[in-house]
């Protein structure tokens, strides 16, 4: 019985172990899945390859490029068939992507990779919501279609509206670019003018569930919550979020007024969701006249606790505003809320999984809503992320311990070791005679729940330098490049079938709605940009700030990334309106600002300790492009700066001037790729050295670098007009 004797069509992901060119019409290759099983795929004639590609980028076809690609220990996809004959299922290929170029590339490694998908997301946004014209929230919907069609709902749900004002901020922190700034500050000022219940006899703020936007202008505000599960109530949840987006521009700004906001919703925490009794944690629901978690309206919410009224606080909003603030309270906050987390999630005698849902006094509370005794995959490893994140704050061995456990058990429970990628809600608990934890409804994956695993493993990965860690960060960025990114339309798919294919039916369908907005894909852009760079290729990254005057305290702006290792980064260098700035403090990851009512934008280059050469695009402006180089240029180096030099040669120019004071050293593969830069650029691009050493400038002379070059010791854009 159950015998599949029909063919049917799927995805493998895998490792090739070898390549024959000769069996079959046109060869074959073995793929070996992460779980270590063994898959013969054959070619056809009609099998084609692809790069995986980012957001904004073309089609990569490389399919002549395709056999010779075919490589041991390379990492790929192939979608095909699977036919029954001869008792056995082959598999015919007809679909292959390759992650990168060289055998080795993973491309989402890349420097700017995490920086360009963050730059496309915003402008996806920026067009649906606001028509490329102004950024008016007047305007905002919380639905949206496939290709970012506005929903006949007249709906703004102060939720999603945050998470949107948090991807703006997090793009502006990445890029600059002061269009996603002016969004960010503007939904932001649109919450607190709208959406804001300001209680100043209570000393509390709490924020409206959503507004409905008549025709005529007028708005029906929603005081509690009309999502189903929540219905009635003010969720816990849906307060942490609305402080995600200011918190995040908070961040770039230091804007008082947003502190103060954060601040008065913290007294709604501490005074009416904490349990002040010697059970601790927070409520997940309070009733939304008297603000009492015991309240009989509340139905099945009543004296709960869960997975969000605990956990969601730090990756939404607390860690940012510890990293902005460096308030010892709100750390002692995040030590309170993983402390309670590492004590009463773990289910291990009963269960691979966390538990998520509780009574008041942490009793498990498996007959909930939708939940049941159900695990979601996500969750799991979102502890697993932020334990480490705290780790790093507070160091305890527990925090790790749990962490591992978790980084350990999930591959095998809750990722698909066939297809790549991870699962959404399963069953907890195996029934006898079951060797597979239940789907709850579908075996679909949804992109926030990919963007917990690849987080997850990254940071254990470059906090405990383990290369399991690594490979699993790679699968699972692999498939969420690979099947998530909307190349036609824009922005990220909600979920995908188990086989990549996008999933394009009922609320799932769209870019908007109640549980998807700009928060979880453009913190993946964000923070793996930031563990990859920082902890694993070791490249430097730039972050960029608009303070207010005298916004932040003592006129000290911090600008640590993320809670990383202690002195795994430093910074490497600052300027102030395009200007080099001195007054930092590179171990402690601060900036020391002028005294100025002036409007500074301020760029900050994140260097690793453990970086051994530096790259630096300066400016491209009328036709010269400037780059600054520090440290050992050897073959270690040439990566980066090839991809700095792309970025400076994007478009046409004339010059190429190479600030060279800080570069201490070159090596003979570091001048063979100078030379062949050289030859590429041509006799039409000048090429400018400023600034050599004696040793370095004797080394490029002796390799007959400078015949044909300009040097100077110092750089003058009027001097360099006239040479």
């Amino acid at each position: 019985m159950n015998q599949v004797t029909f063919p049917f069509s799927d995805l493998i992901a895998g490792y090739v172990t070898t390549f024959n060119s000769q069996k079959g019409a046109f060869g074959s290759f073995n793929l070996k899945t992460t779980d270590s099983r063994e898959f013969e795929v054959a070619l056809t004639a009609n099998t084609y390859a692809e790069l995986v590609r980012n957001l904004g980028e073309p089609y990569y076809d490389c399919t002549l490029q395709l056999k010779e690609m075919l490589v041991p220990e390379r990492y790929l996809f192939v979608y095909g068939t699977f036919y029954p004959e001869n008792g056995e299922n082959k598999f015919e290929g007809k679909h292959i992507v390759f992650l990168g170029k060289a055998e080795s590339e993973y491309a989402f490694e890349k420097q700017d990779w995490w920086v360009n998908q963050v730059r496309n997301l915003a402008n996806f946004y920026l067009k649906v919501q606001f028509e490329d014209g102004e950024i008016d929230y007047g305007k905002y919907r919380t639905n949206l279609g496939l290709v970012g069609t506005k929903d006949i709902s007249t709906r703004q749900e102060t939720d999603t509206i945050s998470r949107l004002v948090y991807g703006f901020a997090t793009a502006y922190l990445m890029t600059g670019d002061d269009r996603y700034l002016e969004a960010a500050e503007k939904g932001t000022e649109y919450l607190r003018d709208h959406l804001r219940f300001l209680d100043e006899g209570e000393g509390i703020c709490y924020w409206y569930h959503a507004i409905d936007v008549k025709p005529d202008g007028r708005e029906q505000k929603i005081f509690s919550s009309e999502f189903g599960d929540d219905y009635d109530a003010i969720p816990a949840y849906e307060q942490i979020y609305a402080l995600a987006g200011p918190t995040q521009t908070y961040r770039i700004t230091g804007d008082p007024n947003i502190l103060n906001d954060i601040e008065l919703t913290l007294n709604l925490f501490k005074r009416y969701f904490l349990d002040k009794t010697d059970r601790g944690g927070f409520y997940s629901h309070i009733d939304p006249i008297t603000l009492s978690p015991h309240s009989n309206t509340l139905g099945h919410n009543r004296a709960k606790k869960n997975w969000n009224s605990v956990g969601d606080h730090a990756p939404a909003y607390l860690i940012n505003l510890w990293l902005a603030s460096g308030k010892k309270e709100y750390a002692d906050l995040l030590e309170y809320t993983f402390d309670t987390i590492e004590k009463h999630f773990p289910d291990y005698d009963s269960s691979p999984f966390v538990q998520e849902r509780f009574h008041e006094d942490w009793s498990h509370d498996t007959t909930w809503g939708w939940q049941q005794n159900r695990a979601v995959v996500g969750h799991n490893l979102k502890i697993a992320w932020n334990l480490m994140r705290m780790h790093h704050l507070k160091p305890k061995e527990k925090y790790v311990a749990l962490a591992e456990k978790i980084a350990d058990i999930m591959p095998a429970v809750g990722s698909d070791q066939q297809r790549g990628g991870w699962y959404d809600v399963v069953e907890r608990i195996l029934k006898p005679g079951q060797e597979t934890h239940r789907f709850v409804w579908h075996d679909r994956k949804a992109w926030w729940q990919q963007e917990q695993a690849i987080l997850a493993y990254l940071i254990l990965a470059g906090s405990l330098n383990n290369f399991e860690y690594q490979k699993l960060a790679r699968e699972s960025a692999a498939f969420y490049n690979a099947w998530f990114l909307d190349y036609a339309d824009g922005g990220i798919y909600f979920n995908v079938l188990a086989n990549g294919l996008p999933y394009l039916l009922g609320t799932e369908r769209g870019k908007g709605s109640h549980s998807m907005s700009g928060y979880h894909s453009f913190e993946l852009a964000y923070l793996a940009c930031v563990y990859t760079n920082l902890l694993l290729t070791k490249k430097p990254m730039d972050l960029y700030f608009k303070p207010k005057p005298g916004a932040f305290k003592d006129n000290i702006l911090r600008v640590q990334p993320d809670i990383l290792p202690p002195g795994s980064v430093q910074i490497g260098e600052v300027w102030i309106n395009g200007q080099p700035y001195l007054d930092f403090d590179a171990e402690n990851l601060t900036v020391k600002l002028p005294t100025t009512q002036d409007e500074i934008k301020i760029r900050v280059r994140l260097l690793p300790t453990q970086v051994f050469f530096n790259a630096t695009l300066l400016e491209v402006s009328k036709g010269t492009a400037k780059l600054s180089l520090s440290g050992l240029l050897d073959a270690n180096a040439v990566g980066l700066l090839e991809e700095e030099l792309h970025k400076a040669t994007a478009q046409s120019i004339k010059r190429l001037v190479l600030q060279l004071e800080d570069l201490k050293c070159i090596s003979a593969a570091g001048l063979r790729y100078l030379i062949f830069t050289k030859q590429k650029l041509g006799s039409d691009v000048d090429i400018y050295l400023v600034g050599a050493n004696e040793n370095v400038l004797s080394y490029l002379k002796k390799g007959a670098f400078c015949e044909g070059v300009i040097v100077l010791e110092q750089y003058d854009a009027v001097e360099l007009a006239t040479v």
